[in-house]
This record gives C-alpha cells, sequence and structure tokens, in this order.
C-alpha cells in the first residue's frame, strides 16, 4: 500500500511539473529578439481554373519580434499572372523586395493564435512576356518591364503548431504604382514559419 502511495506522489509530481513546464514553454512565445524563417505561397486576384488564367505567389522571409507580439518583417515575393491572348496567356510576373511593421492586435490566453495587421513598403521589378516584345503571331507587346513601388496592408493570423513551428493563413492587397497592367492585386495565402531562436 505505501508503495501504492508514492508512486501516485511522484506520478502527480511529474504530471503537475509537465503542466507547469508547458505553461513555460507557451509563454516563450513571440518575446523581443525572437526571429523566424518563413515560406509564403497563394493564389492572386481570386481562385481560377480555366487553362490560362493561373495567379500565384511564392515568397520568403524574416521575421523578428519586438514587445507585445508585435514583428518587423522582411521578404522578397515571386507573383506572377497570366493574361489571356488568344489561345495562349501572356505572363506578367513581378519581383519584389518587403519591409514592414505587423502588430499584434489578438491572441488568445495560451499563446496559440495571434491575429495581426501589417503595413509593408514594396519595391521591385515587373516584367510583361519576360520582356519579349514580339509575340508568336507577330504581334507586338506595349507593356514594357518597369520598376515598381508602393505598399501593401496585410490580416494575419497565426497558429502555433509547435513552439518551433507556426502555421499563418493571411490575405494582402498589393498597391503598386509603375505597373503597365494593374495596380493593386489581392493575395490569400499560407504560409509555414520556422522560429530559429
Amino acid at each position: 500500500m505505501k508503495n501504492r502511495n508514492k508512486i501516485a506522489l511522484v506520478v502527480s509530481l511529474v504530471f503537475s511539473m509537465s503542466l507547469l513546464f508547458m505553461e513555460k514553454v507557451q509563454a516563450q512565445r513571440c518575446l523581443p529578439g525572437m526571429q523566424g524563417i518563413e515560406l509564403r505561397g497563394g493564389t492572386v486576384d481570386g481562385f481560377r481554373q480555366e487553362k490560362n488564367k493561373e495567379a500565384f505567389y511564392l515568397g520568403a522571409a524574416i521575421s523578428k519580434y519586438v514587445s507585445g507580439g508585435n514583428k518587423w518583417v522582411f521578404g522578397a515575393e515571386y507573383l506572377q499572372k497570366n493574361y489571356d491572348y488568344k489561345e495562349t496567356a501572356i505572363p506578367v510576373s513581378a519581383f519584389t523586395a518587403e519591409g514592414g511593421y505587423y502588430y499584434n492586435f489578438l491572441s488568445d490566453g495560451s499563446k496559440t493564435v495571434f491575429t495581426s495587421l501589417g503595413l509593408s513598403a514594396l519595391g521591385g521589378y515587373e516584367t510583361c512576356n519576360w520582356d519579349d516584345d514580339v509575340l508568336y503571331d507577330g504581334s507586338t507587346l506595349t507593356s514594357e518591364g518597369a520598376f515598381i513601388y508602393g505598399g501593401a496592408a496585410t490580416l494575419e493570423i497565426e497558429t502555433y503548431l509547435s513552439d518551433r513551428i507556426v502555421l499563418i493563413l493571411s490575405v494582402r492587397e498589393r498597391m503598386l504604382l509603375g505597373s503597365s497592367v494593374g495596380k493593386f492585386h489581392t493575395q490569400v495565402g499560407v504560409s509555414l514559419k520556422f522560429i530559429i531562436n
């Protein structure tokens, strides 16, 4: 009987310590100075299923947390949107760099889910048909490659899958001046972030 009491006492102590340790681990999220590497991807201007209407983006970013779960984000993205031309498509591609600040305005008590609003400055280069002005049928494109600049507003929800892996869902509106085909683009995407320190 004494052995059972000792075992029960040890099990309850281990369980209590694990709960205490879990709370400490959760409290170590989004602390000032923590950094993460993020891989992004998603769709641009809606979900299209037609043959020549692909529109997507891919990117990577580094985030550095400051107080209150807020963070600075620096990254790069590749965005491609195809435009119909007869039975083919003309690709318009943009390469952009980003620098921005994301404000955490809502999080749960366990520090598992964070909701942030971000404002970013963007700059880069846009190319139409990879700067090839003459199309397959001899027509000439009037849109040319150009430097683009502007900003973006982003709403994102971060969910911690573990203490080092974060799933992010985001909606972003980009406004880029200098583009010959469109100034506004809406991105809906998903990201995986890996906390590196």
